[in-house]
């Protein structure tokens, strides 16, 4: 397989590595053969999807924050990696109400402080920088925002990103393109909500109806109507996982912003996602409908990744219904006590077949 040729013995280091995702892109990494360091706090979620996995023997761990720069800087110089993918930010719409501060702090600071050690250390030649499809200035459009379209964030967690994004963009076009500087691979990714195994966030739909399922939580629902674009977690990393392949190989010819969203078919209401795990997984959700919203949250969020599925070779692989049941497989698994590692290396396995 071309991925397993090109990543093979290639030192990449992860930001926010031990989250949800990270867990998920780490993992990925290392069954391609990559060499992996991880940068992140220390503040595991229990149960956590990166303990389960003992990616702690695997991964060359380095717990720190991005806010602080010099820790940063003197660790990416001593790690000296070819790629760097950042993930590491405080990914919560609700938490961002109550702590604004340090979510700006940890979202538009640290991403700034991460592309500044990029900028300094010219072994990197491949930089993803993650951020969301809520940097869009929303407005419940029925169309897919493209990549050029407005940037903007009601909530503090948008508007972080929408920041990021924009520190993003400016180092592209003063640091890393041809006019502006050095030429080198760096894009940012912007990703819809993504699901699958090992997710332990709060307020976070899937992991909210596990609780309630297996643990016997009461599930509150602040916007059943809510729409968002479901993608299983592996897309959004292989999208990440392709864009750094030619960003490597063809540096600015890739710079810029990408989005990596469902197909629309994977578009479905937050009450239409619990009422599938009752139909079809014979799951009691014990749920109640607040009758108002604490907090401010888009209902309507849409992608189109027509710029990804055309120029680098990346499409959306399981489609909703197929998402869920791998999602409720792994969880199924975790509750049973079966083997965990070896389940999610089973499902990358399942995903790698569709890659070429």
């Amino acid at each position: 397989m071309e991925l397993i040729k090109f990543w093979n013995d290639k030192n990449v280091l992860v930001t926010g590595h031990n989250g949800f995702k990270g867990s998920w892109l780490s993992t990925t990494l290392l069954k391609l053969g990559a060499n992996v360091t991880g940068i992140s706090l220390a503040n595991l979620s229990n149960p956590s999807m990166y303990a389960s996995l003992n990616l702690n023997k695997k991964v060359n761990n380095i717990n720190l924050n991005i806010e602080d720069y010099d820790a940063l800087a003197s660790t990416i110089k001593d790690v000296n990696p070819e790629i760097v993918f950042h993930l590491a930010a405080q990914p919560l719409v609700g938490e961002s109400y109550e702590f604004p501060r340090s979510t700006f702090n940890s979202n538009s600071m640290g991403t700034l402080n991460v592309l500044e050690c990029i900028r300094k250390n010219t072994n990197i030649k491949s930089s993803v920088i993650v951020t969301s499809d809520k940097c869009y200035l929303n407005q419940d459009s029925k169309i897919g925002y493209v990549e050029d379209d407005k940037l903007g964030g009601h909530d503090p967690y948008s508007a972080s990103k929408a920041a990021a994004e924009i520190i993003t963009q400016s180092y592209i076009k003063s640091y890393f393109s041809k006019d502006g500087g050095t030429v080198r691979g760096v894009a940012s990714a912007r990703a819809g909500n993504v699901i699958g195994g090992g997710d332990w966030s709060q307020d976070r739909i899937i992991p909210d109806i596990v609780r309630s399922s297996f643990e016997h939580k009461k599930l509150i629902i602040r916007n059943p109507n809510g729409v968002r674009p479901w993608q299983h977690v592996l897309d959004s990393v292989m999208g990440y996982i392709k864009l750094s392949e030619k960003l490597f190989n063809e540096g600015r010819n890739f710079n810029g912003a990408w989005n990596f969203g469902p197909y629309d078919y994977s578009v479905k209401p937050v009450i239409d996602i619990i009422k599938y795990f009752e139909d079809t997984k014979n799951l009691k959700v014990d749920y109640e409908l607040t009758k108002g919203e604490p907090y401010k949250e888009t209902n309507l969020l849409l992608l189109d990744s027509t710029k990804a599925i055309e120029n680098i070779g990346w499409k959306p692989v399981w489609n909703i219904d197929e998402t869920l049941d791998r999602t409720y497989d792994w969880y199924s698994k975790f509750y049973a006590g079966d083997n965990i590692k070896d389940f999610t290396n089973k499902q990358i396995d399942e995903y790698l077949t569709h890659q070429t």
